[in-house]
């Protein structure tokens, strides 16, 4: 079984910065590209970044290239976004999402993390 585990998440004045992480655990044979998305209330999902496997890839979205940026610790399965200048706006559930081969049966697939509430206010 495969785990993804969002944290850090919180409440953050404006122009504050946060660092919230995302493991993966369990039966993972092999990690690939993860990425990180977040949901605003009665928006659609957006994706904010994403990061290859070896961690020299990295994508964001145009909007929020500026402020946020991506890294991934591949010895702890872990990603780490980095949020800066963060606005009202910003406030969403932000979800880790990763492709990996699970041990399992060998089956590759993606997997979803419970989500991180982020609320930017004063």
């Amino acid at each position: 079984q495969v785990q993804l585990v969002e944290s850090g998440g919180g409440l953050v004045q404006p122009g504050g910065s946060l660092r919230p992480s995302c493991a993966a655990s369990g039966s993972i044979a092999t990690l690939y590209t993860m990425r990180w998305y977040r949901q605003a209330s009665g928006k659609a999902r957006e994706l904010v970044a994403t990061i290859g496997s070896c961690g020299t890839i990295t994508l964001y979205a145009d909007s929020l290239k500026s402020r946020f940026t991506i890294s991934r610790d591949n010895a702890k399965n872990t990603i780490y976004p980095q949020m800066n200048s963060l606005k009202p706006e910003d406030t969403a559930v932000y979800y880790c999402n990763a492709d990996l081969r699970s041990t399992d049966n060998n089956a590759y697939a993606a997997y979803w993390g419970q989500g991180t509430q982020v609320t930017v206010s004063s």
